[in-house]
């Protein structure tokens, strides 16, 4: 599916959360979104070692 077909039905039927809802919680689900990228980047701190941490590091300095 390309972006330019990605319509409310679709944000709907993949996510399952009325993006009104999002609107209002938009903080609360930004801050987890951040979390799990910076989990994923700590997974990579064997195979990259101080880079994966600073990058992790920068993701959770942004969350509000």
């Amino acid at each position: 599916m390309s972006d330019a077909s990605f319509n409310k039905e679709d944000f709907d039927r993949i996510f399952g959360v009325p993006i009104k809802d999002i609107k209002e919680d938009y903080p609360m689900l930004r801050n987890a979104v951040l979390e799990e990228v910076a989990q994923e980047f700590d997974s990579m701190r064997i195979a990259f070692g101080d880079t994966a941490d600073s990058f992790a590091t920068y993701v959770r300095d942004m969350k509000t």
